[in-house]
């Protein structure tokens, strides 16, 4: 339900501008998918190993230690995850929108409105109840799925109807431009953003029931295969509908495959993709804010974002970070050039945590490890991240910089938010009051061993009002 959102209908596009044929965009989309099994196949150790929630940021802290672990989750915090959400939830206003203004781009007022009457309106679902949330998010992902089954389906159609010319060898690598690494590297880039979420079930290993033993694994070994599976021959249906042309030119890749070959029904798509989409923003919205948690509660992030509501059990502080960081990104940028940001981001992020996974086992041998994969699980996946990393900083040393100094202006929040404990009276006091007035404003107490160290729990008056709202 995380991994499939709004990267399938927006990433073919730029996955079939840098390879330059279809053949080299399919094999790229393939690729993706065998990486991504890769990379949780790690994750599924670690997660078995050290099950804390946090996914990232939690591995990182406990192995690389403090500094680390708050520039993986600053990175987070302030991009990655606001970045995702931002680009799913404009798709969802697009896709919605295209059927008003057929022959036009949406306008960017309607079009940014919209997405933030979604965000907001799922902030306010997952702020109610869990229950809710994951019963929206199961709603969805079935939807989602027959969404995309319906586009293979009528792809399969096509194909043996003997409409998939542009499928056959001589025209399917027929390249229009040579790609140069670079570019391969990029496309990967964009292909690797319809496969983010992967590892978001670590995000929240503690609400899983016996992560160990069994669904924490097995959820990640159906996923992956599946979304491969799906991703593939969603594009091959795309293509036997469109030549590369027109799907370089088409603003909504799902709708105008309806309207090519569903006829009278071509409205389904749009929908389709809108059901999809706000299924993919409710889940990201779920497992950021378990982040966010996770953060105060190592003493990473203010105490206020650790704290969860009385009655409804949820993170509402840290949802109204995620939404309110979300809005603000969702009003600059453009779309692709997000995508390649966080994509960047990602996979540095995601080859640490792996380089972890090797450390860990050289400094904890003996630790209990109900999963243990084979090394060369590991160093093939770095040795790909490598080379993905390097090719797009010389292809792309601008996008790449720029997320690098993001991660960087982290280093002194450290060092002034974190690591300095000695802080001015005044500074606490401001700390503590605005703690108390979000536990006034957000109902919400600390949950059961939700602060470990003693300077970072509440103050005295916060601890009383919690106290206080806990009895009522």
């Amino acid at each position: 339900g995380n991994i499939i959102g709004s990267g399938i209908f927006i990433s073919p596009k730029g996955v079939l501008e840098h390879t330059g044929s279809v053949g080299l965009a399919l094999i790229i989309w393939v690729l993706g998918g065998g990486v991504a099994a890769l990379g949780s196949l790690c994750y599924a150790e670690l997660g078995v190993t050290i099950p804390k929630s946090g996914g990232d940021y939690s591995y990182v802290t406990e192995i690389f230690g403090g500094l680390a672990g708050f520039l993986l989750l600053w990175s987070a915090v302030l991009i990655m995850y606001p970045t995702s959400l931002a680009v799913i939830a404009l798709t969802f206003s697009n896709y919605v929108l295209q059927p008003v203004f057929p022959n036009c781009i949406p306008p960017y007022n309607a079009s940014r409105i919209l997405s933030m009457v979604c965000l907001l309106l799922l902030t306010w679902v997952n702020s109610s109840s869990v229950r809710w949330a994951t019963r929206i998010q199961d709603i969805f992902t079935a939807g989602k799925l027959l969404a995309l089954a319906l586009i293979i389906i009528v792809g399969f159609i096509q194909i043996f109807k003997g409409n998939y010319e542009e499928l056959t060898p001589s025209n399917a690598f027929n390249f229009w431009m040579t790609p140069s690494v670079g570019h391969l590297a990029l496309a990967f880039l964009q292909g690797s953003f319809a496969f983010s979420g992967w590892n978001f079930l670590n995000y929240v290993t503690e609400e899983l029931v016996d992560p160990r033993r069994q669904n924490l694994p097995r959820a990640i070994f159906i996923s992956i295969p599946l979304v491969t599976f799906v991703y593939t021959f969603t594009n091959i249906a795309y293509f036997t509908a469109m030549s590369p042309q027109e799907l370089l030119s088409s603003n909504a890749v799902a709708v105008t495959f309806g309207e090519k070959l569903l006829g009278y029904f071509s409205w389904v798509m749009p929908v389709s993709v809108a059901l999809s989409t706000f299924g993919g923003i409710n889940g990201y919205l779920f497992t950021s804010s378990r982040l966010c948690f996770s953060g105060a509660r190592e003493g990473h992030l203010p105490s206020l974002l650790a704290m969860i509501h009385v009655k409804h059990c949820t993170p509402i502080p840290a949802l109204l970070v995620c939404c309110l960081a979300t809005l603000i990104i969702m009003l600059v940028g453009d779309t692709y050039t997000l995508i390649n940001y966080v994509s960047f981001i990602n996979y540095l992020c995601y080859g640490v945590t792996i380089i972890g996974l090797i450390v860990l086992r050289w400094k904890k041998p003996k630790i209990f490890r109900p999963i243990k994969v084979n090394l060369l699980v590991p160093i093939t996946y770095l040795a790909f991240w490598a080379f993905l990393l390097i090719f797009s900083l010389y292809s792309e040393p601008v996008v790449c910089g720029v997320g690098l100094i993001i991660i960087l202006t982290g280093v002194p929040v450290f060092f002034l938010g974190v690591y300095w404990r000695n802080k001015p009276k005044c500074v606490n006091r401001l700390i503590e009051s605005m703690t108390c007035w979000g536990q006034k404003l957000c109902f919400v107490v600390y949950p059961q061993g939700g602060v470990a160290e003693e300077e970072e729990a509440p103050s005295a008056r916060s601890r009383r009002l919690a106290s206080d709202m806990a009895a009522r």
